[in-house]
C-alpha cells in the first residue's frame, strides 16, 4: 500500500471510530443495563474464534440501542473494524429479494401463484411436468425439488444472469416438486430477473430504489466493485489449521447476486431490521406491506423435524417463510437467516414478538462468531437464564476435532500408492463441458496436470489410473480443494481415449456431474 493511501485510510477508520463513539455517547445515553458486560463477552468470542473483527448492531422498537465493531476489519494493518464497516453479507441478501416480489405483488404486477416462465420466456427446468407446476411461491421458498448445484455458479461465474438462467434446463432434480425443502441459489436468481422483466430495470438497481435509498443505507451497495471503491471496507480471512489468518479475495457473486450480493454494515443493516419490527414501516414510511411482513415470517413450509434435544428443551422448530428461517429460541419466536461467502459470514435475526433485531457481522468466512453473538445478546435482551456459548464452541470443535482425525486415518489406511500404469499414454488435455454448468480446460504444465475454471486453478494429484484428487496452491504447499475426485471415463479399456470426466459435484443425486470432452 502507498505510503499516502495507508495514511489516509487510517484517517477515515479514525473518523468512522470517532463518529460511532459520539453516536453512543449522544444517541443512545448510557448503555442498556441487560448490556452490562457485553463487551467484555464479545471480546471473549473474538479472541477463541481467532476472526479477525465482527461489527454488531441491536435494535429495539425503531431505535438502534447499541451498534459497535471489535478487532480489525484490516487484519495486516491493524484498522479497526467499527459499525460502520462495510462488508458482504451473503446470503441475508436473500430477503430483500423475495421482498421485492413482494413490492411487485402489492403493486398488481405479479402473483406468487404465477408460473416463472410466465415471467421469463426462455426459462425451462429439467422435466416438463416442473414447467407446467412450478409457482414463483415454489421459488422463494425451496420447493422445486432441485438441489443446489452451486458448483455451476461458484466454478463458472457469470454476469449474464441470462446465461445461468439457460442452465437450469439441465440441472436435474433429486426429488419431487413441493416434497422436500431444499435451499436453491438459482432460484434466487430467477427472483432477481423476474423483477428485471417485470420492472425494465436491472436488480441491483430495484434493490437499491426499493429499499437502500428509501432506508438511509447510504453506503450499502450491491456488487464487488461498488465494495472495493467503498472507505472503511473489511478484508475478508479464512482462519487456515486453526491457527493461521489467511487473507482471501472478495468473490464476485456476478449474475447469482440476488442470492448473496449486498454489502453492508451492522448499523445500516438495523434500518432494514427496523422495518421488520415495525410493520413494514420505516421513519413513516411503508416501505413493506404489513400484509407481506406477516406472512413472510410466517412458516411456509417446513425445512427439517428440528426437535426438541435433551441438552436444549427449549430450541427447536425449523420452517421457512420468505427469506427467512424461522424457530423457537428458548422459548422466544425468531427469525433469522445467516451469509455466508469467502472470507465473511453474518448473520440478521430479529424477535417479533419481543421487538428486538441483532446483526451480527464478521470478516471470518464460515465462522461461528454471528451465531455465539447472537446468542449470547439474545440472553441478555430476552432476560435468559444466559448459556455458555463460549464453552459450547470450544466442546463442538474438540469433537469436529475428532471425527477429521478418523476420516484421515481411514483416509490414508485406503490410501492407493501404488497404482497401475497405462502402458499406452493417455491424454488427459483439453475443454470439457457441462450444460448445467459451463466449460473449464485440463491442461500440462511442468509435467503436472492443472484444471483451469474461471476464477481457480487446482492441481491435479493422480490417484489411480483414471481418478484425480484436486489440490489448490498456497504458495509451495497444497491445500484440500474441498471439490471431489476427477474420475476420467475411457472409450475402453483397450483405447485410452477419454471420453468424458465424471464429479460428484451434488451430493444430493445419485449421479455424478458428467462433463463432455470436447
Amino acid at each position: 500500500m502507498h505510503p499516502l493511501e495507508h495514511m489516509i485510510s487510517k484517517s477515515v477508520s479514525i473518523l468512522s471510530s470517532l463518529i460511532v463513539f459520539f453516536e453512543a455517547v449522544l444517541g443512545y445515553g448510557q448503555i442498556e443495563p441487560r448490556l452490562q458486560g457485553i463487551d467484555a463477552e464479545l471480546n471473549k468470542i473474538l479472541s477463541i474464534s481467532k476472526a479477525p473483527g465482527l461489527a454488531v448492531a441491536i435494535v429495539e422498537g425503531d431505535k438502534i440501542i447499541y451498534a459497535k465493531g471489535f478487532g480489525y476489519r484490516d487484519y495486516d494493518n491493524k484498522f479497526p473494524m467499527n459499525a460502520n464497516t462495510v462488508m458482504p453479507v451473503g446470503s441475508t441478501t436473500k430477503a430483500f429479494t423475495c421482498a421485492l416480489l413482494g413490492r411487485l405483488r402489492d403493486e398488481g404486477k405479479l402473483a406468487f401463484t404465477d408460473s416463472p416462465i410466465k415471467h421469463i420466456s426462455q426459462l425451462r427446468f429439467y422435466r416438463h411436468e416442473l414447467n407446467t407446476n412450478i409457482t414463483i411461491k415454489d421459488l422463494m421458498t425451496h420447493q422445486t425439488g432441485i438441489p443446489r448445484h452451486d458448483e455451476s455458479w461458484y466454478l463458472f461465474p457469470s454476469h449474464d444472469k441470462d446465461s445461468l438462467v439457460q442452465r437450469v434446463q439441465y440441472q436435474e432434480p433429486y426429488t419431487g416438486l413441493r416434497q422436500e425443502f431444499h435451499y436453491n441459489n438459482f432460484m434466487l436468481m430467477l427472483q432477481g430477473v423476474i423483477s428485471e422483466r417485470i420492472t425494465g430495470s436491472s436488480w441491483e438497481a430495484n434493490i437499491n430504489n426499493y429499499f437502500l435509498k428509501p432506508l438511509d443505507m447510504k453506503r450499502s451497495n450491491t456488487s464487488i466493485s461498488e465494495l472495493k471503491n467503498s472507505t472503511n471496507r473489511a478484508i475478508g480471512y479464512e482462519l487456515q489449521h486453526d491457527t493461521l489468518i489467511q487473507k482471501v479475495d472478495y468473490f464476485d457473486l456476478a449474475g447469482i447476486g440476488p442470492a448473496g450480493s449486498i454489502n453492508s454494515s451492522a448499523k445500516e443493516m438495523a434500518n432494514w431490521l427496523k422495518v421488520w419490527l415495525n410493520k413494514g414501516v420505516y421513519q413513516g414510511k411503508q416501505i413493506l406491506s404489513e400484509s407481506y411482513v406477516i406472512e413472510a415470517m410466517s412458516s411456509q413450509v417446513v425445512t427439517s423435524a428440528s426437535l426438541p434435544e435433551k441438552e436444549s428443551p427449549d430450541m427447536h422448530l425449523s420452517n421457512y417463510g420468505y427469506g427467512w428461517f424461522i424457530s423457537s429460541y428458548r422459548g422466544h419466536y425468531r427469525v433469522q437467516h445467516e451469509g455466508n461467502i469467502d472470507g465473511f459470514s453474518a448473520n440478521v435475526s430479529f424477535f417479533p414478538s419481543d421487538s428486538l433485531g441483532i446483526v451480527v457481522l464478521t470478516n471470518q468466512g464460515a465462522s461461528s462468531v454471528t451465531s455465539m453473538v447472537r446468542n449470547s445478546i439474545a440472553d441478555r435482551m430476552l432476560k435468559i437464564e444466559p448459556t455458555d456459548w463460549v464453552q459450547d464452541f470450544l466442546l463442538e470443535k474438540e469433537k469436529n476435532e475428532k471425527e477429521r482425525n478418523k476420516i484421515k486415518e481411514i483416509a490414508t489406511v485406503n490410501k492407493k500408492d501404488n497404482f497401475e500404469h497405462s502402458n499406452k499414454p493417455i491424454s488427459y488435455t483439453g475443454s470439457y463441458q457441462n450444460k448445467g454448468y459451463g466449460t473449464f480446460k485440463i491442461f500440462e504444465e511442468k509435467d503436472s496436470l492443472f484444471a483451469q475454471f474461471k476464477l481457480k486453478k487446482y492441481y491435479l494429484k493422480q490417484s489411480d489410473t483414471a481418478v484425480f484428487t484436486p489440490f489448490e496452491l498456497a504458495g509451495l504447499k497444497l491445500e484440500d480443494s474441498g471439490l471431489p475426485v476427477f474420475h476420467f471415463q475411457h472409450k475402453s479399456e483397450r483405447k485410452k481415449q477419454v471420453l468424458s470426466l465424471k464429479i460428484r459435484l451434488e451430493e444430493s443425486l445419485q449421479q455424478p456431474i458428467t462433463f463432455k470432452k470436447l
